[in-house]
């Protein structure tokens, strides 16, 4: 089977610090005719549900706990009968939007395979502690959640977030990726590492 990467775009909100802003998301499906990994359970089950349409679902990843990112995860991990994975370094987000659901432990370097392939996972902390990247080397394809945009890192100004950590993970984890690879991200268009990479430190010196 021929791997592919499908995209759903979901809409709702996201909430933190006493804020709340209405936001698109793009849920990330990979994998072939027969099985899958669905990146992010963002806003709304039942177009995740009618984009998978019956294939096995492997895993059900969480590149980090924000709250868009996870909304429905619980119901698809009950709906496809698979587990979810975060990175424990975002417990403390996840906690605030399922605080008595359990997931499975991210690691860096870990692998998940579907379709033939290998996921691999990038720790990429900064927009949160326990932000991951999804990395498949042979498809030159990363998955960057809310790590990076095209246009710049993701946002850093709300708790659980810094600055200097989310720049030195885009440079020593993402910008050392072959060029031409595609950059798919949490919200918005794809880009590619060698249309982000010249641009580090005009990000530096702006701030975000």
């Amino acid at each position: 089977m021929t791997l592919r990467i499908e995209q759903v775009v979901t809409s709702g909100t996201f909430s933190l610090d006493g804020g709340t802003w209405d936001v698109d998301n793009n849920v990330w499906i990979i994998g072939d005719d027969n099985e899958v990994v669905v990146v992010d359970a963002a806003h709304t089950s039942a177009p995740i549900v009618d984009a998978v349409a019956g294939r096995t679902v492997r895993a059900l990843v969480c590149t980090h706990g924000h709250d868009d990112h996870v909304t429905v995860a619980p119901e698809l991990s009950a709906a496809f009968d698979t587990p979810i994975f975060l990175h424990p370094g975002d417990d403390v987000l996840w906690r605030q939007t399922h605080p008595d659901v359990t997931y499975r432990d991210l690691e860096d370097g870990q692998r998940i395979s579907v379709a033939g392939t290998d996921v691999q996972v990038i720790h990429t902390p900064g927009h949160s502690p326990g932000s991951v990247c999804l990395y498949l080397p042979e498809a030159g394809e990363i998955f960057s959640g809310d790590t990076l945009f095209e246009g710049g890192p993701g946002a850093t100004g709300r708790s659980y977030s810094d600055f200097p950590t989310i720049i030195e993970s885009i440079r020593s984890r993402l910008l050392e990726l072959p060029g031409d690879t595609t950059v798919h991200t949490g919200h918005g268009p794809a880009t590619r590492i060698g249309a982000e990479s010249p641009h580090l430190e005009e990000w530096i010196a702006r701030g975000h």
